[in-house]
């Protein structure tokens, strides 16, 4: 069945002086009709299979690691980069479909139908709701996924899961727009790709400017880790607000360039740019006072603004989103400290979250590590390496004393820090491959922590290895046996592999020379 027929049998039966129930009904009619030939169009068609299938895809593969413990201020925001590719299949498509009766040369008959064109505009228009009502469906089934985990913590935002199926819907009415403007197949295309490069030139050159970064539809923002989400200062209720007045105004410029000319056109118009200049005032301001003043206070001072929990003979303190997180904390630093010998294994350790909030979500400055004897830095994320990494933080506090220290380590103590780290973990070989930031376990590398690195060089890697494939129990006893000794900054490396029962490095440097020599 054609448009032509779907509107004929809606809207003649009354003639065409038809009441208003019955011309609406036309027009969801007609609505219906365009949201079905939509769906067979192959990019609209494909898209929304692959975004269907990644979303499910993602969920599916998140079970384990970090997608464990999901920050539910971060998974809001990361659906909105989803719908993109849905939104300009739409936009093509739809525009497509608008100019379908100038691309076959039947324009010149619309005169007669019984629907006037404004309404026919109206229709197109409406297509486009069911598939932002579908993208709404995904990204509420992606959000709750993630916020049913045990490990979920923070608090998600309406207004930025709004964002995505807003921004599929502003396409859809953008391309009935462009119809109206340039009544031509190829001009969508064309506007796709220039907009596309005035989007890159605008997330470059718009880097600093806050209100007007926030005029593009969506605003993604990626920095070293998740702040607490009072913290964030992302104008979103504003944005969401912003989008709907605009999707609006387009679909009422579509209607006007089709011939509507009455009062409720224009007032809806009206009120569409009135909503519209509201949400793009509201999110222009930056950063206000209040906001930096705790930035500064969370980063500078978290002890303020954080509860504490004693988990055993430690202190355990983070903000309130992660409280619950304590208890995985105190795990994962009990299993390092049972691996130590000495006094350290009974060490009293002060875990802290920490977070570096001044320059906002976008910023990705280093955090300092702290001085006092014992305290530990924890992060923001938690799941896969991130627990190796606050592993290795904790081991080189009980090895060298802090963590500014531990992060200075460059001697045999090394191999002593990455051996409580990983000694007590199921697959430590597939762990150390975590630790390291080059995801090797031979040579020169990186192992990470929350807020430091230790440097591994080649022979004290190979030391480790070895480690890491002996019988756990065998190595405990003689770390435990030899411990002042390993801890020792000027004990060599081939020394140490001597008294852990393991094969000395062959190579110069790291067979017999310290830092400090």
């Amino acid at each position: 069945m054609s448009a032509i027929e779907v509107v004929e049998r809606a809207a003649t039966a009354d003639g065409p002086a038809a009441p208003a129930p019955r011309r609406a009904a036309a027009v969801l009619a007609l609505a219906r009709f365009e949201a079905r030939e939509l769906l067979r169009f192959v990019p609209v068609f494909s898209f929304l299979l692959l975004y269907i299938g990644y979303t499910a895809w993602q969920l599916y593969s998140e079970g384990d690691g970090m997608g464990a413990y999901p920050v539910l201020q971060d998974v809001d925001r990361g659906t909105q980069t989803g719908p993109v590719l849905l939104g300009i299949a739409l936009l093509v498509c739809v525009n497509r479909a608008a100019v379908r009766s100038r691309r076959n040369g039947t324009d010149r008959h619309d005169g007669i139908l019984p629907m006037e064109p404004w309404r026919r505009t109206v229709a197109h228009v409406l297509s486009v709701v069911p598939y932002a009502a579908l993208t709404a469906l995904v990204v509420a089934v992606e959000f709750t996924w993630a916020a049913l985990k045990p490990g979920a913590s923070g608090h998600g935002s309406f207004f930025e899961l709004a964002v995505g199926p807003l921004c599929v819907l502003l396409a859809g009415v953008a391309g009935v727009l462009l119809a109206r403007l340039i009544p031509s197949f190829f001009a969508a295309p064309l506007v796709v790709i220039g907009g596309y490069v005035l989007l890159v030139l605008a997330a470059v050159n718009l880097d600093g400017s806050h209100g007007a970064r926030w005029l593009l539809p969506a605003v993604t923002e990626a920095g070293a880790g998740p702040l607490p989400s009072d913290l964030l200062g992302r104008p979103a209720a504003w944005h969401a607000l912003y989008l709907t007045g605009l999707i609006i105004l387009v679909a009422c410029g579509a209607v006007l360039l089709s011939g509507a000319r009455t009062r409720t056109a224009l007032a809806v118009t009206a009120l569409a740019l009135a909503v519209t200049v509201t949400g793009a005032v509201g999110q222009a301001p930056g950063d206000s006072a209040a906001l930096k003043a705790a930035r500064a206070e969370a980063s500078v001072h978290p002890e303020r603004v954080q509860s504490c929990s004693v988990h055993g003979t430690s202190t355990y303190c983070a903000f309130p989103e992660w409280t619950g997180r304590t208890a995985d904390w105190a795990a994962a630093a009990d299993r390092v400290r049972r691996l130590a010998g000495g006094a350290a294994g009974g060490t009293r350790l002060t875990v802290r979250q920490r977070v570096e909030a001044r320059y906002g979500p976008e910023g990705d400055a280093a955090i300092a590590p702290l001085t006092g004897p014992g305290q530990v830095s924890a992060g923001t994320e938690w799941g896969g390496d991130r627990n190796v990494q606050f592993a290795v933080g904790v081991a080189s506090v009980l090895v060298a004393g802090d963590e500014r220290a531990g992060s200075e380590v460059c001697d045999a103590r090394v191999v002593t820090i990455m051996w409580l780290a990983l000694g007590a973990e199921p697959d430590p070989l597939a762990r150390l491959r975590g630790a390291r930031l080059d995801d090797s376990v031979e040579g020169d590398a990186i192992a990470l922590t929350p807020v430091a690195s230790v440097a591994m060089t080649a022979g004290q890697t190979d030391v480790v290895r070895q480690l890491l494939r002996q019988p756990r129990y065998g190595v405990i006893a003689k770390v435990k046996a030899h411990w002042t000794e390993l801890t020792s900054p000027r004990t060599p490396l081939a020394r140490v592999a001597q008294l852990l029962g393991v094969k000395a490095p062959t190579t110069g440097e790291d067979n017999g020379e310290t830092c400090d020599q």
